[in-house]
């Protein structure tokens, strides 16, 4: 009898030139290169090059890329009519977002492949991205749109869009590097969901609108506020008792496993070690958090990180429960500037660069992906005419 592969847990279906994650070593490679080489280094531009062409763009290609993105960051009036319509019924950030992308295909001269490589439709959809995210955010806020500034690149143009200020720097730095860090990630359930929809010869629009379906549920992209919300709700508990920090984390730890809840921000599931990209966040929140002055938010932050994993390991020994990103997601976020309710959205803009290009992957491959189940039902049932049914 064939062995069922519960979701799809070490099937490999595909081959990939996008990502390798090695879940033993804790090492991510992005398109060849150690993530920590190239994530606090490279702009968001050129790894979106680097993965749609598999090489790193020259400084004419470079500055090609940013001018056709720019023209393509423009709230369409499609998307904009949409995103307003969501708003006034206050639908969370996820929802109204995959609403506005879904219109690209009604804003882009190019959102179609129709069995086509289309890198222009992968530009479109990724420059569309940021600005509807920052949109939606605004006008939830009942805030007048934002255009975006054709001096920053992308990472600084979605924090400009979100605000109306110019990033400084450091916080433009950090958030690059964090979109840098999670912009691709083996075969997770969104990119696979995009690589489904689009085996069938639908539309990148419809298959980056699947994926952000499959991102918003809270075992995949939805999980790094609660963890921050644990730092919070810990700093908060020693400041009214008077205790260290460390005494209050090592209490709220043990409290939390007892009542059989999960730690957020520990544990993954392809990652039997510490999670690489949460040393590359690390590294980056420690640069943020020093020029914005909250270093004590970052110390204490290591503290419960530090204390959470001696009792994990404690109580759920052999376990591997190590750090994983959502915990150093949080602070990077957090730190330059964004609400709890931002950071899946902002998963999102970083992201559709990795299901963009796993999506020129599919098309060029032109195989359906459909896989088998193992059917346990009856098979010996006789119709009976409703009325002698009792």
């Amino acid at each position: 009898m064939t062995e069922i592969a519960r979701g799809l847990e070490g099937v490999r279906f595909t081959e990939t030139r996008l990502s390798k994650v090695d879940g033993q070593a804790g090492e991510l490679t992005i398109a060849g290169f150690p993530l920590e080489e190239l994530a606090p280094h490279a702009s968001f531009e050129e790894v979106l090059f680097l993965l749609w062409y598999d090489r790193l763009p020259t400084a004419s290609e470079l500055s090609g890329l940013r001018s056709r993105m720019l023209a393509q960051r423009e709230m369409p009036p499609a998307a904009s009519n949409v995103l307003r319509e969501a708003a006034a019924r206050h639908l969370a950030p996820m929802d109204g977002i995959r609403m506005g992308v879904d219109t690209v295909g009604l804003c882009s001269p190019e959102p179609h492949m129709e069995g086509e490589v289309d890198v222009g439709c992968a530009v479109a959809l990724t420059a569309h991205m940021a600005t509807i995210a920052a949109a939606y955010w605004r006008l939830l806020h009942g805030q007048s749109l934002i255009p975006a500034n054709p001096g920053l690149g992308h990472a600084a143009n979605y924090l400009y869009m979100l605000t109306g200020e110019e990033p400084h720097p450091d916080a433009a730095r950090a958030l690059e590097t964090y979109l840098n860090t999670v912009v691709d990630h083996g075969m997770n359930a969104s990119t696979f969901t995009a690589r489904v929809i689009v085996s069938t010869r639908a539309d990148m629009v419809a298959a980056i609108v699947g994926a952000l379906g499959a991102l918003k549920g809270p075992l995949h992209g939805g999980a790094p506020g609660p963890a921050l919300d644990m730092v919070f709700e810990i700093r908060a508990r020693a400041s009214a008792s008077g205790k260290p920090i460390a005494v209050e984390a090592e209490a709220w730890a043990r409290e939390m496993v007892a009542s059989g809840g999960r730690i957020m921000g520990f544990g993954h599931r392809v990652y039997k070690v510490r999670d690489p990209r949460a040393d590359v966040l690390d590294q980056a929140a420690r640069s943020l958090f020093a020029r914005t002055g909250e270093q004590k938010l970052y110390q204490d932050a290591r503290i419960v990180e530090e204390v959470m994993l001696r009792v994990l390991e404690e109580l759920k020994p052999g376990r591997g429960l190590k750090t994983n990103v959502e915990f150093y997601t949080a602070l990077v976020l957090h730190g330059v500037g964004l609400e709890a309710e931002m950071f899946t959205p902002t998963f999102a803009v970083s992201r559709v660069g990795g299901w963009t290009a796993h999506v020129l992957e599919q098309v060029r491959e032109d195989r359906l992906i459909r896989p088998d189940a193992r059917y346990v039902g009856p098979l010996d049932r006789r119709w009976v005419p409703v009325e002698a049914r009792s």
